[in-house]
């Protein structure tokens, strides 16, 4: 099975589920930045849930499939089109060779996830197939994807394409929302802010910033202050930390974060809606707002969101499966 790339589009790179155990040596996790969307596309067409896939932001390629492929796009932000007509997301569907993959793009979400049944054939580096684009490695020749670039996949079932129509269900995908309310743990610095920057960081709503990337979302709206300075020694960072420098403005911590850093973070992002967070397009008008939840409250939450992932069901309707036969 493979595709093409006909139109670049901005961008569309090569990731999977991270690349772990090497920020010690200071080499982002990476991968993708909606990890529940990835995990759905790769189930539905019969892939390891971190099998590489092709995560598409802001601006959507256009493809040609070269064979016949089982394909799932799954996440938010774009309409698909095969061959012209509107296909649905979340859904496995097979795509003839010669057939045309392309999206529409929609006012809200930010990104989007395609899975090729096997998953798609890139060089590992160090353990990850994950692209990290400002080391210039990972993925396919480190880099967003460029008209001409054919995207293979690994092995494939043989039986992949009866896995057509299958679908997750729309109440078990992600509420993503224009005004998500985002569950927060306060800390691990929680003592540098008094009161009244808690409670501004907790009660206030905040925007995406357009200066926002893989590397941190930057939120613009009421200053939290400190009551010991910004700065701390610096110690590690992961995805969902929120830091907040001295312009009291927080900066949002993703996939793609430094593996340490030296201001004094408020908060971390419960991993449950991480997926909410990241589908909030910077510069767009999302407002975020953020709650307060213990530890064990969302580790319960994220084992509510792998169940999910079991909900995965074969299409009854005509229209899900227009284009599985």
């Amino acid at each position: 099975m493979c595709l093409q790339i006909t139109q670049p589009g901005f961008l569309a790179t090569v990731q999977d589920g991270g690349r772990f155990g090497y920020q010690r040596f200071g080499i982002p996790v990476a991968g993708a930045m909606d990890t529940f969307a990835m995990r759905v596309a790769n189930r539905l067409v019969g892939n390891a849930d971190d099998a590489a896939v092709l995560e598409i932001g802001i601006q959507a390629p256009v493809l040609v499939a070269l064979q016949d492929c089982l394909i799932a796009v799954t996440g938010s932000g774009f309409d698909l089109f095969i061959r012209g007509e509107p296909a649905p997301l979340w859904t496995a569907l097979v795509v003839r060779s010669g057939w045309e993959i392309a999206f529409h793009r929609q006012p809200f979400g930010c990104w989007i996830y395609l899975a090729l049944a096997g998953g798609i054939a890139v060089e590992p580096v160090l353990g990850s197939r994950s692209t990290y684009l400002r080391g210039g490695f990972g993925g396919f020749e480190g880099r967003t994807l460029q008209a001409g670039d054919v995207l293979y996949s690994l092995h494939p079932s043989s039986l992949a394409l009866t896995l057509a129509g299958r679908r997750l269900p729309e109440h078990k995908r992600p509420a993503y929302s224009v005004t998500p309310l985002i569950e927060v743990v306060l800390g691990p610095q929680q003592e540098y802010f008094d009161a009244q920057g808690i409670t501004t960081f907790l009660s206030s709503e905040y925007l995406v910033s357009a200066a926002s990337d893989r590397m941190g979302y930057r939120l613009q709206g009421a200053a939290v202050a400190h009551s010991r300075g910004a700065d701390i020694v610096t110690d590690g960072l992961v995805a969902g930390a929120v830091q907040v420098p001295s312009s009291g403005q927080p900066i949002i911590m993703m996939r793609e974060c430094p593996t340490s850093g030296g201001y004094a973070k408020i908060a971390v992002v419960v991993s449950a809606d991480l997926p909410l967070l990241a589908q909030c397009v910077p510069g767009g008008d999302a407002r975020i707002r953020f709650t307060p939840t213990s530890v064990e409250a969302a580790q319960a939450r994220y084992r509510q969101m792998l169940q999910c992932l079991g909900a995965i069901e074969n299409a009854e309707d005509e229209d899900a499966g227009i284009y599985a036969f």
